[in-house]
C-alpha cells in the first residue's frame, strides 16, 4: 500500500459536521493520512505519528480542504469570442445565438486539437484546486462532431454530458422541432455511449419547456441522467419540470421567482450557480442568498466555455459568490467542494472523511477564508489528486 501524510494543518476543511462543530467539520492543528488514493484517517496532529507508517509531511501551519468539484464546464471546442465578449462590455446584449459562432470552428477542428484544448484548461483548472470536472458536448450540434465530442471528453473525465441541445444548429434555422428529432433520434444513439449525464438549454433563443422534456425524457430512456441549463436569459417555468424528472441540477438560476426557489428546496435538485456568467454578460446575480436560506442545495461552478464565461478560475467564483449574491465564504467553499459533488449525484469527492478519494487543496494563507478575502491572488500552492501531487508551486520563485 502506498502512504503519504501531512501533518501541522492548521485549518483543515474536511465538510463532515460529524468529525468536528459546524457545516464545514473543520479540524485545527489537524492532520490526514492517505493509503492507495484515499483518506485512511483524519484527526489531530498530535496522534498521527500513531496511525502513519511513514514520516508526516510538515504543512507548516497552511490550510488545507476538499479538492473543487466543477460540476458544469464546456471544454470541447476550438475558436475564441473576445470580440463578443468586448462588444457585449461595449453595450450589446448577451444572448444565446452567440454559441453558434464557435460551432463552425469546433466541427473543423481535429480531435487532436479538441483534446489539447480540454488539457490545457483542465491544468488550468487543477492549478487552482478543481480535481474534478464535468465537461460537456454542445459546440457540435451535429451527430458527427456531437459523438467525437462526448467521445474525447470521456478521455478526460467519467462525467461527460450530451449537451446536444445547446441551441438549435444553423442548418435547422426555424425549423427547432426538426433539430429536436435529430437530437432524440441519430444523435442521441450515437453519443449516449459516451456520456453519463443528458442536459439542455431551457431559455430563450434555445428550446422552450416541451421541447426540453421530450430531449430529456429520451435521454433517460437511453439510460442518461438528466440535468438542465435554465433561467439564465429568463424565467421559462423550467424549474417544475427540472424538479419533475428528478434533475441533478438546474444550472444559472439567474431569474427565480420565490415559488422556484420553494421547489427547488423540497426537492434534490442542486441549484448549480455560476457567477463567472453573470460577471462576463454584466447580468444580474442569482438569489444565492435566498436559495441558501430557504435549505435549497448550491453549488459553484466556473462555467468554463469560450463565450460567456471563459475562466478556469473557481477561487474567483467563490469571490463573485461572496461578494455579489452574499453568500458567507464558508457557504461559498462548500458550494464549490460539497455542492458539486452533489450536483453530480458522488459522493466519493468533494470532502474529507475516511474512504473518499484523497483529492487535497493547500493554500498559501492560514484559514480558507482568504478565497475570498484575498480575491485574484494565486494562493494556492498544491494540490492533490488521488493521493498524487498534480500540481505544486515552484518554490525556488521565491529565492531569485
Amino acid at each position: 500500500m502506498s502512504h503519504l501524510a501531512l501533518t501541522n494543518i492548521g485549518e483543515l476543511v474536511t465538510n463532515d459536521p460529524n468529525i468536528a462543530e459546524g457545516p464545514l467539520g473543520i479540524l485545527e492543528s489537524a492532520a490526514v493520512v492517505i493509503a492507495d488514493g484515499l483518506v485512511a484517517w483524519v484527526g489531530s496532529a498530535s496522534e498521527v505519528k500513531s496511525v502513519a507508517n511513514s514520516d508526516p509531511i510538515d504543512m507548516h501551519g497552511v490550510a488545507v480542504f476538499p479538492g473543487f468539484v466543477d460540476s458544469h464546464t464546456h471544454l470541447v471546442f476550438d475558436g475564441e469570442r473576445s470580440a463578443e465578449f468586448a462588444a457585449r462590455m461595449s453595450g450589446q446584449p448577451y444572448a444565446a445565438g452567440g454559441i453558434r459562432t464557435t460551432v463552425a470552428a469546433t466541427r473543423n477542428a481535429t480531435d487532436e486539437k479538441l483534446r489539447n484544448n480540454i488539457q490545457r484548461l483542465q491544468q488550468e483548472m487543477v492549478s487552482c484546486g478543481i480535481t474534478s470536472t464535468e465537461i460537456k458536448s454542445g459546440y457540435g450540434l451535429d451527430v458527427a462532431t456531437e459523438e467525437r465530442s462526448v467521445r474525447v471528453a470521456k478521455e478526460f473525465t467519467d462525467d461527460v454530458t450530451f449537451l446536444g441541445a445547446h441551441v438549435v444548429a444553423p442548418e435547422f434555422s426555424d425549423r427547432a422541432d426538426e433539430y429536436v428529432d435529430l437530437v432524440v433520434g441519430e444523435m442521441l444513439t450515437a453519443c449516449a455511449p459516451h456520456a453519463k449525464w443528458i442536459d439542455v438549454f431551457c431559455d430563450r433563443g434555445a428550446f422552450t419547456v416541451e421541447q426540453t422534456r421530450r430531449i430529456l425524457e429520451a435521454g433517460i430512456a437511453k439510460g442518461l441522467q438528466p440535468r438542465i441549463h435554465a433561467h439564465q436569459l429568463e424565467n421559462t417555468n423550467a424549474i417544475g419540470i427540472a424538479v419533475e424528472l428528478d434533475c441533478a441540477s438546474v444550472d444559472h438560476c439567474t431569474h427565480l421567482t420565490d415559488s422556484d426557489i420553494s421547489v427547488l428546496a423540497a426537492s434534490n435538485t442542486v441549484a448549480t450557480l455560476v457567477p463567472g456568467a453573470e460577471f462576463s454578460t454584466r447580468s444580474s446575480y442569482p438569489r444565492g442568498r435566498d436559495l441558501i436560506d430557504a435549505g435549497a442545495k448550491v453549488a459553484l461552478s466556473t462555467d468554463c466555455n469560450p463565450g460567456s464565461s471563459y475562466t478556469t478560475n473557481m477561487p474567483l467564483m467563490i469571490a463573485l459568490a461572496v461578494r455579489e449574491m452574499k453568500i458567507t465564504p464558508a457557504e461559498a467553499l462548500s458550494a464549490a467542494t460539497l455542492g458539486g459533488a452533489q450536483a453530480l449525484r458522488r459522493n466519493d469527492v468533494g470532502r474529507l472523511t475516511v474512504g473518499a478519494r484523497a483529492d487535497l487543496v493547500a493554500l498559501d494563507a492560514p484559514s480558507y477564508i482568504h478565497l475570498a478575502y484575498r480575491p485574484g491572488v494565486p494562493l494556492v500552492s498544491q494540490v492533490w489528486r488521488a493521493g498524487k501531487t498534480v500540481f505544486e508551486v515552484d518554490k525556488r520563485r521565491n529565492h531569485g
